[in-house]
This record gives C-alpha cells, structure tokens and sequence, in this order.
C-alpha cells in the first residue's frame, strides 16, 4: 500500500495550470501543499503569485518566491556556454538549461519543510516531465513525484476553467479562450510551441515574437560591441564589468533592438516525437558567437577540435535532462580544463538579425602572425618541412592506389 503524502512541494507560476494543479492536490491528496517560484528572468512580476498561493490556502510560510537569477547564469548557462552546446545544431537550450535549477530549489525546500512529495506542471507529451523528474532523483533518490497531467481526467481548457470556476480560483479573461500558443520564458531565451505554430509550413505570425525586434524594421545602422572574457566566461561588455545575469541581460537589449536570436525550429523531442519550437534568444546568440571567436585565438587545434566532436553528446545531455548525471560533470570538467587560458576580448558587429564578427584579441593567443604571414618570416617556419609531412600522410592513400589499380577498381 502507497504510503500517505504529508506535503508537497509544487513548482508554482501562479498562472491558471498551476493553480488548478495546488487546487487539486490539495483535494486529492488531503495534505499541505508548499508553493515554489522561481525568478529565473522571465521578465513578469512574481507577487501576483504569492498572493494566489495564499488566496487558495498556503501558509505565508511555506510560500517560496526565490531570485535565482544571479544562480541560473552564472552555474548553469555560463557552463553550457563553455561547451558551445547547441541541440542539434542550432538550439541554444534555454528551456533545459533552466529545469535542473528549478528541480534543485524544489527539492532543496522540500528538504527544508519536511516535505515527501514534489509536483510539477509539466504534461505527459513534453521534454520537461522527463528534466524535472529526473532532476528529482537524482538529488532526492527516494522522492515521490507527483505529475497531475498524467493522473487527473481535466483534459482540456475547457476541464480546467470549469474545475477553477467551481473552486473559486481567479481566472483572468485572456486565459477564457484557447491560447493562440503557449510560452516558456527565463533569462536566456523565450520559447513559444503549439496552437496556430503547429504546422511546419506555416509562416510564424509576427505576434508571437515578443523577444526580439523585427529584423527587416531593425536600425539601419550596424552597432559595434565589445565581450572580454576571463576563463572562458564573459565578464564585461563594452569595457563595463557585470554580474552574470546583468551581462546577459544587457546582451539581450542589444541583441533585442537588432532582432538578433530568432530560431524555427523542428526539433526530436526525448520522448519520442517530433516538435516545432520557435526560439528567441537574442543575448545566447551573441555570447555563443563571442565565445567561439575568443576560442580560435586560444585554443590548441586538438582541444577545440576534440569539443566540437563531444559538444553534441554534451547538448543532448542538457536537452535529455541528464544535468545531474556523471557523464555531463565529466564532460564538463574536460570542458572547464580546457578554458584556463580562454580569456581577452571579442569585437563583434550586430546588424539586422545578424552577429558578424569583426576581431578578436587575446594575450594567452596562440596566433603567430610570423608564422602565418605569406612575406619572408625570417626562417620561422621553413616550408620545405611540408614535403615530409604530405609524403607521410599521403603513404596509406597512395598504398590504396596502387592496390586499387592493380585489382582494376
């Protein structure tokens, strides 16, 4: 027999699912319910969440509205930025990369109230059942989760509503009608999926971009920035110093006002299907862009080349929700080995949608002008050396050829 639940730990936004969620946990389960919010830059105010939790009966003291926005970039984006991580080419992860923070924090309060159970407001189809839950286990092995969306029977708005409408919970007008596409926001990026983004051919109208200008009305003048990094992370912009989450969010108003980060995207989702994910992430952009430009200068050809070849095993880790797992903390140590000298400065040009950059600058460079320079480099590098190499490295392929041409291939 399941032992009874005492309480719960819910991560908690405040919006009409989650509300729903505690509502029905509380009924279900007869037992308290402890809300967790977390501020992870999504740019809302997080009061009218706290002010919901205790309109539906959480005790002021086991409401959690927590700013982990120092937290998120420098322990969790700054690290995967290292890596150059993108899901399958082209996705920077700004929704995995922020699940991990969250599963941690909740367990972390569990842990704190005496809590036996976590939930979450993540439904049976997507990736982030699968990120929360196993962010859960990994910290807390002996954890009850809770997942509503694959218990209940509300299995639609409409369920939802009339659910909220019979137990007195607030419904605000916009949230009466199918949502045109739902949203997921932090400092990183803002992702948008389903209703009308459902049909691949179908053109993104303009209003669901609320990350970035339109490139096409974006300024008709280029505008030069300048990153400096320290170790593989970035620690000014422009010559100015800042925290980790005040640099992100500077990268996204410049990378914002010049319609910079935009991403359509057909993604393989964990669980099996297929997906369309429209992504804005105007700062990631850039930084992703800064970040290789500082590593062509530092870089040894074997260790950039050697994280180019584990990058994607590293990204679908991240994307999987395996942050917690041995085999992302191996790869990162190999990772953070490899940035000790990555350090200097990156001028990069943002214009109409575009990151160009235009020069880089480092005193731990490993560019050698006298080496590479096509005018007389004074015995630095004498070219008839290159015979023994091409004569060495062409041995097997010419042993191929001769056996080839003998056997008629």
């Amino acid at each position: 027999m399941t032992e009874p639940v005492r309480r719960i730990v819910l991560a908690f936004s405040g919006g009409l699912d989650t509300s729903v969620i505690l509502k029905w946990l509380q009924q279900t389960y007869g037992c308290e319910v402890v809300t967790f919010t977390a501020d992870l830059g999504q740019g809302e105010e997080l009061e009218p969440a706290r002010r919901t939790a205790e309109l539906l009966g959480v005790r002021p003291g086991h409401i959690f509205v927590d700013d982990l926005r120092e937290e998120f970039v420098a322990d969790f984006v700054f690290p995967m930025m290292r890596m150059n991580a993108l899901y399958e080419g082209q996705y920077l992860l700004g929704t995995a990369i922020a699940r991990p923070l969250v599963a941690k924090r909740q367990v972390e309060i569990a842990q704190a109230v005496g809590a036996d159970a976590v939930a979450h407001g993540a439904t049976g189809k997507g990736n982030d059942q699968v990120r929360f839950e196993l962010g859960y286990y990994a910290l807390a092995p002996d954890i009850r989760v809770i997942a509503p969306w694959r218990e209940w029977d509300l299995a639609s708005r409409a369920a939802l509503i009339a659910f909220a409408e019979r137990n007195q919970i607030p419904v605000p007008s916009d949230k009466r009608g199918e949502s045109p596409f739902s949203t997921d926001a932090n400092l990183l990026h803002t992702s948008s999926e389903g209703k009308v983004l459902e049909d691949p051919w179908s053109e993104v109208p303009d209003y669901v971009f609320s990350r970035t200008d339109d490139p096409v009305t974006a300024p008709n003048s280029p505008e030069d920035i300048t990153i400096e990094f320290k170790r593989g992370d970035p620690v000014a912009v422009n010559g100015e110093s800042l925290s980790p989450a005040a640099l992100l969010a500077k990268l996204n108003a410049l990378g914002k006002r010049h319609g910079i980060g935009r991403l359509d995207l057909v993604e393989n989702r964990f669980v099996g299907m297929k997906s369309r994910g429209i992504y804005e992430t105007p700062g990631g952009t850039i930084l992703h862009a800064a970040h290789r430009a500082i590593e062509q200068l530092t870089l040894d050809r074997g260790a950039m080349h050697l994280k180019d070849e584990l990058m994607p095993r590293y990204a679908e880790l991240v994307y999987n929700g395996l942050w917690f797992s041995p085999e992302r903390a191996m790869l990162q140590a190999l990772c953070d080995h490899s940035q000790a000298r990555v350090e200097g400065e990156v001028r990069l040009t943002l214009f109409k949608g575009g990151v160009h950059v235009t020069g880089r600058r480092s005193p731990q460079s490993l560019y050698s002008e006298r080496m590479v320079t096509f005018e007389d480099d004074y015995g630095a590098y004498d070219q008839r050396d290159a015979e023994g190499f091409i004569k060495l490295n062409a041995l097997r392929l010419r042993l191929l050829g001769r056996r080839d041409r003998r056997d008629g291939a």
